[in-house]
């Protein structure tokens, strides 16, 4: 989870806090959130590092254009 955290913030990414060990992550670019379950330790499951890739490649393309 820290690596997917890190790459978020690489890529603009801000976070607020959700309930738990929720965070939701926004980007100024995209509409909707991003939201990530587990603590910083745990290891990232599949498809949260697919969610992942697919906003920031999302964040990429609108930047390109």
């Amino acid at each position: 989870m820290r690596e997917l955290k890190s790459l978020l913030l690489q890529a603009g990414f801000t976070y607020k806090p959700g309930k738990g060990s929720h965070t939701n992550w926004f980007h100024p670019l995209l509409l909707g959130r991003v939201n990530r379950s587990g603590k910083d330790g745990d290891d990232a499951r599949s498809y949260q590092e697919k969610d992942v890739k697919n906003a920031i490649a999302r964040v990429e393309i609108i930047r390109k254009a």
